[in-house]
């Protein structure tokens, strides 16, 4: 089980390697984002915007995340390395997602 301080490390370097690709630039994509890590029961909070993840925080916002996504630490941190899937996650039950249509649709790309 990875620790908090890791998960959210994990997201720093997600949101970096998605800088570099542009592709969350190339939807436009400006959203709010939680990532609710089961295993530690810690929810993280964040912008989707200008490509990249920013404002990573554990604190509430005001309102409900745009996307919401659901997952154990181990989860997350083999998502980011590479090591599994999102979309054989997602299917399987490991990663819940939450969003729009639209937005499920452009987040394919991202993972």
């Amino acid at each position: 089980m990875a620790t908090v301080e890791e998960c959210q490390q994990a997201l720093e370097e997600f949101s970096a390697r998605m800088a570099e690709s542009g592709t969350a630039r190339e939807h436009r994509l400006e959203r709010s984002l939680s990532c609710h890590v089961t295993d530690l029961d810690v929810t993280f909070f964040a912008w989707l915007r200008n490509g990249r993840i920013e404002d990573i925080t554990t604190e509430s916002p005001n309102g409900k995340a745009q996307i919401r996504l659901a997952l154990r630490s181990d989860d997350l941190m083999a998502l980011v390395r590479g090591d599994l899937n999102f979309a054989s996650a997602w299917a399987k039950g490991q990663v819940k997602l939450e969003a729009g249509m639209m937005d499920m649709l452009r987040l394919r790309s991202l993972f």
